[in-house]
Order: C-alpha cells, then sequence, then structure tokens
C-alpha cells in the first residue's frame, strides 16, 4: 500500500522546544512513518501507513498540548426519524479520518461536525453519511433556512389523506363488521367474504406501496444492514399483518382454521396514524426553528449606497466595508457600521431586547438588522457579510441549537441498541405466543403491537428539540447561548460573582452630590470646576465636565497637577484649589460642615472632592459609578433562586463594601488586580461548588474562561464575549436572571420529556405484549399502538414548543 502524506497545521506551538516535544509525540505512533514538524508554517507533515492513522495523530497533538487547527462543517441530514437514526449517523461521520466529532440533531436533522482542518474531503463525508442511509448536503452558517420543513409537513399531510381514503373502506368493513354484527352478515350475503377480503387486500397493498412506500424504502434497507431504525420496526410490522391476512386470503390451507382472520385493516391504519403522526412532528419541527428564521428575516435584500453623486440599490451580499449608505424613515438598518451624518432614532428591540429606541448622531454605531426611525441618516459600513453582529447572533443561535447535552449522550447510549431490543422483544413475544396463546393470529397481533408501539422517536425528540426552542427563545430575549452545555451547566451553579466596574455599575463615573458652603452658587462652582477638570483626561475630570454641559467656561491659568493631591489653577485671577481632604488641610482650607458631609459620602462608595476657592472652601463634590439600573432588581431575584452572590473588583475595600451593602452582595473580594480575579473564583468556589462569572472587560475574559459557566455582557470587549459561555445582548443585568430561568426550564422541560418518553415505552411495551391478557383478557390492538406511539412524539414536540412562550423575568420577581 502507497504511504499516505497529510499536512496538518498545529497550534500552539512558540518555540523549538515545542517542535521537539510535538516530533517526539508523532515519530511514537505505529502508524506514522516519518513525522516532520515546522515551527514558521506551524504545520505537521506525517507519512502514515493507513488513512485512518489521521486520528491517531490527531489524538497524540491533543494529549501533547498542541491541538491541530480545527474547522466546522454542517450538514443537513435525511431519512432520520428516530434516536438510533441519531446513533448511526454520528457513528458513521466520526469514523471518517480527520473527524474529531459529530453531533447529529434529530429536531433541526442537522450535524455539526469539528474537523481537522484541511483533512476531511467533502465528498467522503457526504458519501459516508450516503452509505449509512442518511444523504446529506452541505450547508452554510449563513444559509436562510429554507422551507424544507414546511415543504415536508404539507407533503406528509397529502400522503395521511391518500391513505385514510384508502384505508377508511377497510376499517369500515372489517372493524364495523366486528363492532356492529347486522354490518358483518349484510357483507356476507352480498359480495361474501372473500371477495370483501380481496378488496381490502388491494385496497391496503395500495397503502403500503404507495403513501406507506417510504418505511420500506428506508426500513427495510436499514433491516439489511444489521441497524434498524424506526422506519423497519413499521416495515416489518405492517408486512407481518398485511403478509398473514393475504395467507389467509389466497391460501388459506396454510393457516390452521382456528387462525383464519385478516389483519388488512390493522396495516392500514397504522400507517395512516404514523404518516399523521410525523406530519404533526414536521410541522412542529418547524417551529422549533422560528427564532432563526426571526432573525433571519430581520436582513434587509439591498441598501442604498453612496455611488458617486449620486445613490444606487445594491445588494447586500455586494456591500463592502467602508461602503456609504443611506437610511431613509422606516428602513432597516442594513449591516453595521457607523453614522456619518444625520440622526434619527433606531429600534433596536429585535437585537437588544430593549423596547426603547436609541438616538444616534454622528459617529454612533449602528447595528444591521435594526428598524429606523422617522428621521434620516447616512452610515459607512464597518462590518459586512458574516461579520455582522446580526450574522454572529445567529452563528451562536445554531450552535447552541445543534449542541449536544450532556445528558443527551446517555439518551443516545440507550436508544442506538433500544430498536434491536424492541426487536428481540417482538421475536420472543410472538414465540411465548405461538406455545401458550390460543392461535397464530393471537401471537401475530402482539409481536406487531410491540414493533409499532416502541417505536423511540420520542426519546430522539425529547432533548434537541427542548434545546432548538429554548435557546432560540432566549436568543429572542437577549439571551445568547455561544456553548450549548451552558445550558445544562447553569442549573448547577451556587454562586454567582459580579465584576463591578461596567457590570455591576455603569462603569462610567458621574456627578452624584454638589454640596455648597454659604455664599457660593452652583452654576458658577460647576463652570469653575468644569473648565479647570477640562485640563485633565482623568475619568472623574470627565464627569465633572460632562456635568457642566451648557455653561458657559471661564478662562484658565496657571494649571497645576499636585499628585496624590488634586490640582490648582487660577480663575478671573482667584486661586482655586480641587482634590482631596489632605489637599485642603496641607493648604489650611477650613472645611467646617462640608467635611463630615464628605465622610458620608465616601461611606456610600462615592469619591468626595472639595473646591476652595480664594482660600475658602466652597464646595464638596461626589463622583461615582453609579449601580445600574437594574442591577439590585436582579441581584434580588438571583437571591430569590437561591444562588449565593459575590462581586470580584479592583476598587478599594470600603467603596466595594458600601455598593455591596446596597445590593445585598453576600462576598465581596476587592483590591484585586486583574491577573488574581481567578484565584479570587477559586476562593470563592468553597469545596467544589458550582460557579459563574459574569464580566465585561478585557481583564475579565481570564475569569470568564475559568468559571464553570462565562456570562459577558455583549456591550462589553469582543476578547470578553469571545471567552464567555452565555453572551447577554444588552448591559442589564436582568439578563443575567433570564439567563438563569431560561436554563431551569429548559432542563426541566428536557426532563418532563425525556420521563415520559421512556416512560412511555416501559409501560406500553409489556402492555403490548400481552402481559395483562391472562388476567383481563387485554390484548392491545396493533392500530390503538400506532395511534399512541404517534400521540407521544407529538406530546413531546407540543412540551418543548412551550417554551416559546416564557416571558423575561422583570427582575424584582422572587
Amino acid at each position: 500500500m502507497a504511504a499516505i502524506i497529510k499536512h496538518i497545521p498545529i497550534t500552539g506551538m512558540s518555540c523549538a522546544g515545542c517542535v521537539g516535544r510535538v516530533q517526539k509525540a508523532l515519530a511514537a505512533l505505529p502508524a506514522v512513518s516519518n513525522a516532520q514538524v515546522n515551527l514558521a508554517s506551524e504545520s505537521a507533515t506525517v507519512t502514515l501507513q493507513k488513512e485512518s492513522g489521521v486520528n491517531d495523530v490527531l489524538q497524540a497533538l491533543q494529549i501533547v498540548g498542541y491541538p491541530a487547527q480545527t474547522e466546522d462543517l454542517r450538514l443537513e441530514i435525511t431519512n432520520m426519524s428516530c434516536a438510533s437514526c441519531v446513533g448511526r449517523v454520528e457513528k458513521a461521520l466520526a469514523a471518517i479520518p480527520g473527524v474529531i466529532s459529530a453531533d447529529v440533531n434529530l429536531a433541526s436533522e442537522t450535524a455539526q461536525l469539528r474537523v481537522a482542518a484541511g483533512q476531511v474531503d467533502v465528498a467522503h463525508v457526504l458519501a459516508a453519511a450516503e452509505k449509512a442511509g442518511y444523504p446529506a448536503r452541505i450547508t452554510g452558517q449563513s444559509t436562510p433556512p429554507d422551507n424544507r420543513k414546511e415543504d415536508e409537513a404539507r407533503d406528509l399531510f397529502r400522503m395521511t389523506v391518500i391513505a385514510a381514503a384508502l384505508a377508511l373502506p377497510v376499517f369500515v368493513v372489517e372493524m364495523g363488521g366486528h363492532l356492529f354484527p347486522p354490518l358483518h352478515h349484510l357483507i356476507a350475503r352480498t359480495i361474501g367474504m372473500q371477495t370483501s377480503w380481496v378488496v381490502q387486500f388491494l385496497l391496503t397493498a395500495l397503502v403500503l406501496a404507495w403513501p406507506g412506500r417510504g418505511f420500506y424504502q428506508k426500513g427495510l434497507p436499514a433491516l439489511l444492514r444489521g441497524a434498524p431504525d424506526m422506519n423497519s420496526l413499521v416495515a416489518v410490522g405492517t408486512l407481518a399483518a398485511f403478509g398473514f391476512s393475504t395467507v389467509v386470503t389466497f391460501a388459506p390451507g396454510l393457516i390452521p382454521e382456528s387462525s383464519r382472520v385478516v389483519y388488512f385493516e390493522s396495516a392500514a391504519v397504522i400507517v395512516v396514524l404514523i404518516l399523521l403522526g410525523r406530519s404533526l412532528e414536521a410541522r412542529a419541527k418547524g417551529r422549533t426553528g422560528q427564532a432563526i428564521r426571526k432573525l433571519m428575516g430581520l436582513r434587509p435584500k439591498q441598501a442604498r449606497v453612496r455611488r458617486g453623486e449620486g445613490t444606487e440599490m445594491v445588494a447586500i451580499e455586494a456591500l463592502e466595508i467602508g461602503d456609504v449608505i443611506e437610511l431613509r424613515p422606516g428602513e432597516q438598518v442594513a449591516v453595521d457600521g457607523q453614522v456619518v451624518d444625520g440622526s434619527s432614532w433606531i429600534d433596536e428591540s429585535m437585537i437588544t431586547g430593549e423596547p426603547d429606541p436609541v438616538e444616534k448622531k454622528t459617529g454612533a454605531e449602528v447595528t444591521g438588522g435594526t428598524v429606523n426611525g422617522t428621521g434620516a441618516l447616512s452610515y459607512r459600513a464597518t462590518a459586512v457579510g458574516q461579520d455582522t453582529r446580526l450574522s454572529q447572533i445567529v452563528r451562536m443561535v445554531q450552535e447552541a441549537q445543534g449542541a449536544k447535552l450532556p445528558i443527551q449522550g446517555v439518551v443516545d447510549q440507550i436508544t442506538l441498541w433500544f430498536v434491536p431490543a424492541v426487536l428481540a422483544i417482538a421475536t420472543l413475544t410472538a414465540i411465548v405466543w405461538l406455545i401458550v396463546g390460543p392461535s397464530l393470529a393471537s401471537a401475530l397481533v402482539a409481536a406487531v403491537a410491540v414493533l409499532i408501539i416502541a417505536c423511540p422517536c420520542a426519546m430522539g425528540l425529547a432533548t434537541p428539540t427542548s434545546i432548538m426552542v429554548g435557546t432560540g427563545r432566549a436568543a429572542e430575549l437577549g439571551v445568547l447561548f455561544r456553548k450549548g452545555d451552558a445550558l445544562q451547566s447553569l442549573q448547577s451553579v451556587q454562586i454567582v460573582a459580579f465584576d463591578k466596574t461596567g457590570t455591576l455599575t455603569a462603569g462610567k463615573p458621574v456627578l452624584t452630590d454638589l454640596e455648597l458652603a454659604p455664599g457660593f452658587e452652583r452654576a458658577a462652582v460647576l463652570a469653575t470646576v468644569a473648565a479647570i477638570e477640562s485640563r485633565s483626561e482623568h475619568p472623574i475630570a470627565r464627569a465633572l465636565v460632562a456635568a457642566a454641559e451648557g455653561l458657559e467656561l471661564p478662562k484658565v491659568e496657571a494649571f497645576q497637577s499636585i499628585t496624590g493631591h488634586g490640582v490648582s489653577a487660577t480663575v478671573d485671577g482667584t486661586i482655586v484649589l480641587i482634590g482631596a481632604d489632605r489637599l485642603m488641610r496641607r493648604e489650611s482650607v477650613a472645611m467646617d460642615r462640608l467635611e463630615q458631609t464628605g465622610s458620608v459620602l465616601g461611606q456610600e462608595g462615592k469619591t468626595p472632592l472639595y473646591v476652595a476657592i480664594g482660600g475658602q472652601i466652597a464646595a464638596v463634590i461626589a463622583v461615582s459609578d453609579p449601580i445600574k439600573e437594574g442591577s439590585p432588581a436582579a441581584i434580588a431575584a438571583l437571591k430569590g433562586m437561591g444562588l449565593q452572590i459575590a462581586m470580584i473588583t479592583g476598587d478599594n475595600q470600603g467603596t466595594a463594601e458600601a455598593i455591596a451593602a446596597r445590593l445585598g452582595i453576600d462576598h465581596v473580594v476587592a483590591e484585586v488586580l486583574p491577573e488574581g480575579k481567578v484565584a479570587a473564583l477559586n476562593s470563592l468556589r468553597d469545596g467544589g461548588r458550582a460557579l459563574a462569572f459574569v464580566g465585561d472587560g478585557i481583564n475579565d475574559a481570564p475569569a470568564l474562561a475559568h468559571a464553570d459557566v462565562g456570562v459577558a455582557i455583549g456591550t462589553g470587549t469582543d476578547v470578553a464575549i469571545e471567552a464567555a459561555d452565555v453572551v447577554l445582548m444588552q448591559g442589564d443585568l436582568r439578563g443575567v436572571v433570564t439567563a438563569f430561568d431560561m436554563s431551569r426550564r429548559t432542563m426541566g422541560n428536557i426532563r418532563q420529556n425525556l420521563i415520559w418518553a421512556f416512560g412511555y415505552n416501559v409501560a406500553l411495551i409489556p402492555v403490548a405484549a400481552g402481559v395483562f391478557f391472562p388476567l383481563f383478557g387485554w390484548l392491545l390492538s396493533p392500530m390503538l399502538a400506532a395511534g399512541a406511539m404517534a400521540l407521544s412524539s407529538v406530546f413531546v414536540l407540543s412540551n418543548a414548543l412551550r417554551l416559546r412562550w416564557i416571558t423575561p423575568m422583570k427582575g424584582d420577581e422572587p
């Protein structure tokens, strides 16, 4: 066999020592005959004895700490109908050399593959899916969802109607004759029972060969491959009933006289009921992806772009960074940009969840998909295509919806073996009934009922449908689960740690108090202070200047910064001092009663500054970073959920304690350097408690990544957002409450679905097998089994869809 040469991009190498470690790890692999590692290109060239050796290489790179570069591949999978299908597709895709992980979602009928960059041929992936019996096609992350589910639901409903029209005469003639003896006698006297059976045979054959052919086209090949699925159960069950009845009709001598009854109506009605259940499933599945369709629908098709002296309509796909786009009243913002002229109020509720329009002036940022009000403005495109905020949101939601929670892994392991187990139970049921039962017909009824009622559709839908609806609804409420497993992890969190600046507080100091000494006027003092502080770039100085907006500022001379104390300057020939109390004492300025006022303000967590004009105390000013409007309500709601609250800040202990007291925070870790936040989190875990961290800045990124669940404020930095598991699209911390609420409700919904799905099968398989026949004479009809199976899936889907109506907690609710 010819040697196989692979070039594998590697991450994390920074020196020759790294190269040596990678080289040693690869050379030790039996599948590798030669390995050359290149630091400059950050890649390895390996010679393999066989194609599957790629997976050994990838595993070795991961273990040694220099994983291969990866890329994502998204597929749309067809023909999946139950949880067993999911397991088989995942197994087939994961076996492809170069595929690191494969997550298949039954509800969205998609597969998310993580592959080694450049190592996987898409054609091989599609061929593997096809060989497994589940044809696939590539779909882009940003491709708008088509109407596949709606079309499927429509086709299924049409087939259901056709099947019902053909099955109705069979059902009336056969079951009607049993339930209403005069009808049986009428048929016997007129056309005769043999003719009646022949007519039933023809109609049932049409049902199976036309509307029901999909069960056999998919189920029988799967059975022959040794990988039976739900279609296999239906195919075997209906063919058994149809085949037995056909023999009774055309070769009755082969069947004992006591067992010469037909079950054409069972075979026909089973197909009708399962088709009806699948059409309802398809309609419900379509609604589970409604959140993505809503987001995609926010994209306008065209934009009005300046070209030379005029404008022209340009397709969104053709926009480039730097294009200047004109926005008229009522139009949607095409892409992300920055306003260059004009002003208006823009409705950003579809992105942030905030209902109030936001004013946009020159220099302001606008977001693609938002809706303009009555004004007009122009903006320069700063992000287009996949880089826009809306595209990133769609991508996050799709990834979260396609995620597989830890709980789903257990379900998949069970359902992978479920169908073969059901076939074995059905076979055993038939054998037992043949030995102890009253007739061959009874054995057939029991075995077919077991096959039909045990279809594992509900098991496969229980988790992914809830995830799709829950994460989609969360996105509509401004909460993005970047990593799907955060949905499960959040419910186990016991303590929530908040960064202070920019998270609990606005992150921007403002003037909060100005207490004057007798003989001084507010406007004059504030104008004087702002004029002096305009010479400084300190955040507190900017807050004082902003507070004097609209006032006429006097001329400043002889400005001087006094390190550690404050500033001094001459205004209108008078010396003015602004600074801490120690500056006043140094300059022998008597602070009188304002000293006590300043002390009280300091105890409230504010920064007091004193102003002296001409050697006389004039005012005490307090500046603070105000607590965000929603923070108190959010903290109260989280505590009402039984969570402990902590705050981590670099501020001094006194300020931190004051803010914590106002918010009701349980634990305070103050005076922490940015690199110390991870250690602070470890100290809060207190014996392994699960912990969530909420932050917004670059210095929060390590803590966000280190926490069990990292929650980033979407108004913060890109670095923080990339490190987080959950992203809030607005700065209001009530979004944290919504995230916890969605996690708890979605996981509760999943548990309800799983209890129903597994409980249904555990309870009804024995009933179908006939365990109650000796006691009560109960034997479940295959028709009733088909109806119960269809209703089970519809129940799971309907229960998941309830998550669409969750309303955000206001924050002051318990």
